[in-house]
């Protein structure tokens, strides 16, 4: 099972180490391919409006008026191809708009000669939308187009060029390359191994704190699961003890009932009768009407034990589930303070032994108080430091229960205070609702 968890989460580390690796690529490609558009764009569009500003527009519109090719054509014609040198353009070529749709080529620089000549009024590649932006008489830019007779990639931009009385008498148009994406693409991908790298590191790094995690959480688990059944275990221990002791005393109370009826005591049998039936309707009201189901069963038990040792305990518990705080947590806490209190109660007359337990939740905090009679704790200061106990000459192995009380505590940010007289003893716990 364990082997099949692992190879699922290597396979998902995998696919996602491969997924981000690839999407950053392409998403570093893309960036710096519209960079590049841009920014060629840009300066060529501004290269465009200033061979415009530039144009002999006379000799330019005499040449539309008879457009072929005439010697306004080929000095037309010889100035642009001297401008496509300086700039290192494709094309430089002068656009007749017309219409919203298409547009077409009048004059291409190009040198005398050239085997790929251009006939006057050639249709134009100029998207549509860039069309119809040179129709309102705007500049434009396109986005890159790719020329597949001659494998080559280009942007083209067009700017208006007007006469004298500022009236647009065509455009001019520039095909820039822009084939130095293949060089950037390739650039992207040796940078990418960076990229790469550092995700493979990512991803390690991710899939390693996530195990680690995991085996943190087993191992809270597993202590946790511990600590419970070491609290379970002590209260039913407690229960059997309880439970042995009443059976015990059970028998003694039907040996003397039995001895008194055999005498012909029926009168005193009578009496010891009602006063077993007295007990047996106290045990009855062990029932307690407490919201908190942990801390319900904890508190019925100690106080069937607080009975079997004759103690008064008295009980005072707010309607709060209490669910700040985990219920093991709240169980430890109050485990070793009942604990500590009835032992402390036990070693006096039957009639001295009270012990009481408050358990409210008030408007920011929760509070808990244990309250027993007893003799006065001595260095109430050293009372919560491990391995140190007030009962060592009970020949017990102490000193552990209060300093987990304060651990817990302290995990949640509370206090907690000890007051102790001659006559009694009062532990206070707060602790603040997060």
């Amino acid at each position: 099972m364990k082997t099949n968890k692992m190879k699922l989460i290597i396979s998902l580390s995998i696919i996602l180490f491969l997924f981000f690796t690839g999407l950053n690529m392409y998403m570093s490609y893309i960036n710096i391919r519209q960079t590049v558009e841009s920014s060629v764009g840009e300066r060529s569009l501004e290269a465009a409006i200033s061979i415009a500003n530039s144009m002999d527009v006379e000799t330019y519109k005499r040449f539309l008026n008879n457009p072929v090719e005439n010697e306004e054509y080929w000095k037309i014609r010889h100035d642009l191809n001297d401008a496509r040198e300086k700039i290192g353009a494709l094309y430089v070529y002068t656009l007749a708009v017309d219409n919203p749709k298409v547009s077409y080529g009048m004059i291409v620089g190009l040198p005398p000669g050239t085997k790929e000549d251009y006939p006057i009024g050639v249709e134009c590649t100029v998207p549509e939308q860039q069309v119809k932006e040179a129709y309102e008489g705007n500049t434009f830019i396109t986005k890159s187009i790719y020329d597949s007779t001659y494998d080559v990639t280009y942007i083209s931009v067009g700017a208006p060029i007007k006469d004298k009385e500022n009236q647009i008498v065509g455009f001019l148009g520039i095909d820039m390359n822009i084939d130095t994406l293949k060089e950037t693409r390739a650039e992207v991908l040796k940078n990418s191994l960076a990229i790469f790298a550092f995700n493979g590191f990512l991803v390690l790094a991710v899939v390693l704190s996530f195990l680690f995690m995991q085996r943190w959480y087993q191992k809270v688990v597993i202590e946790e699961v511990a600590s419970t059944e070491d609290i379970y275990q002590a209260e039913l221990k407690g229960l059997i003890a309880s439970v042995s002791s009443v059976r015990h005393d059970f028998i003694n109370h039907v040996q003397v009932l039995h001895g008194l009826l055999k005498i012909g005591h029926y009168e005193q049998a009578l009496e010891y009768a009602a006063s077993l039936s007295h007990e047996v309707k106290t045990i009855e009201t062990l029932h307690l009407d407490i919201e908190h189901p942990g801390l319900s069963v904890f508190l019925q038990t100690k106080k069937l034990s607080a009975q079997n040792y004759q103690i008064d305990m008295d009980l005072s518990i707010s309607d709060s589930q209490f669910e700040k705080i985990k219920t093991l947590d709240l169980i430890k806490i109050l485990a070793n303070l009942v604990d500590n209190a009835i032992e402390a109660t036990i070693l006096l007359p039957e009639e001295q032994r009270r012990v009481k337990i408050t358990c409210h939740s008030e408007h920011n905090h929760y509070y808990f108080m244990v309250k027993n009679t007893g003799p006065k704790i001595k260095n109430k200061e050293q009372i919560f430091d491990q391995g140190y106990s007030t009962k060592e000459l009970m020949g017990k192995t102490r000193g552990q229960g209060l300093f987990i009380v304060k651990e817990i505590v302290h995990q949640y940010n509370g206090t907690i205070e000890v007051d102790s007289t001659e006559r009694e003893t009062m532990v206070k716990v707060m602790i603040p609702i997060q």
